[in-house]
């Protein structure tokens, strides 16, 4: 056996070490398995742990941290630098600009205008504090005089339009100083007086922080006057009105006043604003005696009692009746511009006893037709029904067929009124002959 083995032995050996013949090696069947478990184990660990409640503390961040509200810095820096610059207001506007970049305005706004116009930060009521600093650079303890308060304007403007947000802080300031009136001197109002009028004019407030005067015996007359004086200065009265009439206290401008003494005498010292003033009274007493008058008419009310309602109400008022003929030429329905005009001739004719009255009633019924569409072509047709009624004479439709010609719609209603303003000189002049014929 052992010949047999080494005879054997070399050939085994030289298949043993060729590589085609070599023997694969059997798989084994928990390789995968173990290689699973490594990878899981594995991507457990990387897992962070999820945080518990027991003994976790977590730092806040500096973001998120609310600073305390403490004005009294700004109020000592600011009071400060007023007492260096001293009353030359450019000063003052240069050094309110360089310290908006330190301090901050936008959190502590009240506190700033507090300083700027009463020299100091406010108590509830509108009194200094007692405890604070205050300083003699501001409005209430400067001169009272217009030009100081102009200066003073420019240095609030100047920085409103620097940082734009205190804008919103500053009209809140003044309305708050408004409410306070009562609690100040009567050289104090008097400056606040002037330099609002004067804000209003430059546009820093807007008009509608005149709302904040309408409080029962809030408002005295001269606070008023100084206000409008100091406005009307830097506007005139038509810039002046359209404000008013923006925020709707153009009719309100008596309310101002306490019952008693709600008069246009109030603003004697200021002619635009007392004529103003009269001729939105008599606007809103036209509206009202229009409004009465339509309701008279709708009711079916005769016309004599109209007539003599009208009558004592011009008397009262010292309406005119060019005037009356528009009111009552205003009052009659849309529906009765054609069909019923002869019904109501004899209310017309009862306030056309002057030329300039007539003249005024063309106007009217002018407009109305180029207003409404539908009654262009009825122009020519209304006057000669007028004229029939006596309500329209000769003179003033010839007048105002030459003379005295509007804008609107002229070209037609010239043109419909040839015919019969032709007619009407030819019989003028034969009226006039005939006349003469007599004598």
């Amino acid at each position: 056996m052992c010949s047999v083995k080494a005879a054997l032995s070399p050939g085994v050996s030289a298949l043993s070490q060729t590589p085609c013949h070599r023997p694969a090696p059997r798989a084994s069947g928990t390789a995968p398995i173990r290689a699973s478990i490594y990878f899981v184990s594995f991507m457990n660990n990387q897992k962070q742990q999820k945080p518990t409640l027991s003994g976790q503390r977590f730092k806040t961040r500096k973001r998120d941290e609310k600073e305390r509200f403490d004005p009294t810095q700004l109020q000592d820096c600011i009071i400060q630098g007023l007492t260096e610059t001293g009353t030359d207001l450019e000063a003052v506007a240069k050094f309110l600009d360089a310290s908006g970049a330190k301090l901050d305005y936008r959190r502590y706004t009240e506190t700033l205008f507090d300083i700027l116009g009463a020299g100091g930060m406010l108590a509830p009521g509108g009194t200094l504090a007692d405890d604070m600093m205050r300083t003699d650079v501001c409005v209430f303890t400067a001169q009272e005089d217009l030009e100081t308060m102009l200066a003073f304007a420019r240095v609030f403007n100047k920085l409103i339009r620097r940082y734009k947000y205190p804008e919103k802080g500053f009209e809140d300031e003044v309305r708050k100083l408004l409410l306070f009136l009562k609690g100040v001197l009567e050289s104090e109002r008097n400056k606040l007086a002037m330099l609002t009028g004067v804000l209003l004019a430059n546009g820093t407030l807007h008009a509608s922080i005149l709302n904040s005067l309408y409080n029962e015996n809030l408002v005295s007359a001269a606070f008023a006057v100084k206000l409008f004086k100091s406005w009307i200065n830097e506007k005139d009265i038509n810039a002046v009105a359209a404000s008013l009439r923006k925020v709707g206290v153009n009719n309100r401008l008596m309310e101002l006043f306490r019952a008693n003494k709600q008069s246009v005498e109030r603003f004697a010292g200021l002619k635009e604003l007392s004529e103003y003033v009269r001729n939105q009274r008599t606007i809103g007493a036209r509206k009202e005696r229009q409004k009465e008058l339509q309701e008279q008419m709708s009711r079916g009310d005769p016309f004599k009692d109209i007539i003599l309602y009208v009558k004592e109400e011009m008397e009262q008022n010292n309406i005119p009746e060019p005037v009356v003929i528009g009111i009552v030429r205003s009052s009659e329905k849309t529906e009765q511009a054609t069909k019923h005009l002869k019904q109501y001739s004899p209310l017309l004719a009862a306030f056309t006893a002057q030329g300039q009255s007539e003249r005024t009633l063309l106007l009217r019924m002018q407009e109305y037709c180029y207003d409404n569409i539908h009654f262009m072509k009825a122009f020519q047709k209304t006057v000669v029904l007028f004229y029939k009624a006596e309500v329209l004479r000769e003179e003033p439709i010839l007048k105002r067929y030459k003379d005295a010609h509007v804008a609107r719609g002229e070209s037609v209603f010239l043109e419909q009124m040839k015919k019969f303003a032709e007619w009407l000189k030819h019989a003028e002049e034969e009226s006039g002959s005939e006349a003469e014929e007599g004598d």
